[in-house]
């Protein structure tokens, strides 16, 4: 006998109709996928990792899933769950199963690759981590800002998380300008800039800004030229352009709606209610604009190449993307890990990944070693030297739902059995 999460009636409109068979809502690109018999790998375990995934798809708190799983390169697990459209919260019509290969927001997951783009200019031997932003971004020293280097402002000690008295609205997000504007003029809430508070939005611009200005390079066309080209991608773009916007889906609030201090909190950490960026990811502004600390579109193919090079030393399939130096910078730890003034937990930054922790962490159990970032809630994307994997778990429902953490909690630990350290 099967048993589904309670819901309660006022909240069913914000679920998906999860039907009692689960086949004809799965995606699996055989021709991808290896035998795990071939990596030392129990068939078993790998199977019931996608049985953890499943079972988050059964919380109702997803319209689609689509995971990758890649160890020692290969990879081990690529399949979606759900649909493209047609069966989203309260949506009519027919339903469209997703693919694989169909691409996906990273959200704030697309810090770490924005990062990577500064790590290449270093790389290049046209900027330093530890020269200050205002090398380049002159006017960015204002109140105290010209000692904040550029290592400081990858790992969120900048001192300006939030964009100061401005509701980061769609309109904004295409207005580049203004948006540097406002953050140069911002007063550091920590003038020692000794304090991580998580920068949703803000980092991201002048992170932008200082690849534009030094690189002499439009974003877009950096991404392109220097990661998504050399590592094969379909995607991994800043928004997406309208002749590719049919294949991916829409985003959507499911679960409860944040209500009190939870709703505070989701504000404080993101900027805007909870119900307003999950309906603004869906807008032209956003798919048309370049948020460098939000919205890279890739799929779960995408973003596994991107932390399998780094897992590499920055090699992908013989190729050389990135030096093994920048990759081994660009996850050293920043300082010691210390309470998130915005995200108030501890979590330890390198220059551009969350890290990993002991005995339990961001990227499950005994991941330590792990990198790499959380994105809206419940995208994930990372890799762990201490199992050779590289992972992405890309995901279209937004909640705070008790019931979808927990079901992400068991994907992780589910990846951690199936993958154990190597000896």
């Amino acid at each position: 006998m099967r048993f589904s999460l309670p819901v309660l009636p006022m909240l069913r409109h914000t679920r998906v109709a999860v039907p009692r068979r689960l086949a004809p809502l799965v995606r699996i690109d055989h021709a991808a996928e290896c035998d795990p018999r071939d990596l030392d790998l129990d068939p078993k375990a790998i199977g019931a990792v996608w049985r953890a995934v499943e079972r988050l798809y059964r919380t109702g708190l997803h319209p689609a899933i689509t995971l990758v799983l890649r160890r020692h390169g290969r990879i081990v697990l690529k399949r979606a769950i759900g649909c493209l459209r047609g069966n989203g919260p309260g949506e009519r019509g027919p339903q469209v199963p997703l693919s694989p290969d169909a691409p996906l927001c990273l959200f704030s997951a697309s810090k770490s690759v924005s990062a990577l783009l500064i790590h290449k200019l270093a790389e290049q031997r046209r900027l330093r981590l530890d020269d200050l932003v205002v090398d380049y971004v002159p006017e960015f020293g204002a109140h105290g800002k010209h000692r904040v280097t550029i290592r400081q402002l990858l790992a969120h000690r900048a001192g300006v998380p939030a964009l100061p008295d401005v509701e980061p609205t769609p309109e904004l997000l295409r207005d580049w300008d203004r948006a540097v504007q406002l953050l140069c003029a911002a007063r550091p809430f920590d003038q020692h800039f000794e304090r991580q508070a998580y920068h949703a939005l803000t980092a991201g611009y002048i992170v932008g800004e200082i690849v534009r200005r030094v690189g002499r390079i439009d974003l877009r066309d950096a991404l392109r030229q220097w990661l998504a080209q050399p590592l094969g991608c379909r995607y991994l773009t800043y928004g997406l352009p309208e002749a590719q916007r049919d294949d991916a889906p829409r985003h959507w609030m499911t679960g409860p709606r944040p209500i009190g201090p939870l709703a505070r909190y989701v504000r404080n950490v993101i900027g805007v209610e909870f119900a307003a960026a999950v309906a603004a990811s869906n807008t032209d502004a956003f798919l048309s604009s370049i948020v460098p600390a939000g919205n890279i579109y890739a799929s779960a193919d995408d973003a596994s190449r991107v932390f399998q090079m780094l897992l590499a030393g920055g090699e992908f399939e013989g190729r050389r993307v990135l030096h093994a130096q920048t990759v081994a910078e660009a996850v050293h730890p920043v300082g010691r890990i210390q309470i998130d003034g915005t995200l108030r937990v501890p979590i330890r930054f390198s220059a551009g990944f969350m890290l990993g922790e002991e005995p339990f962490g961001l990227f499950g159990p005994h991941c330590g070693q792990a990198f790499g970032h959380l994105g809206f809630v419940s995208v994930l994307c990372w890799a762990d030297p201490q199992r050779d994997i590289a992972v992405a778990l890309l995901n279209t429902g937004k909640s705070v739902a008790p019931s979808g953490l927990l079901r992400l909690i068991g994907v992780l630990t589910a990846i951690a059995r199936a993958c154990p350290p190597l000896r």
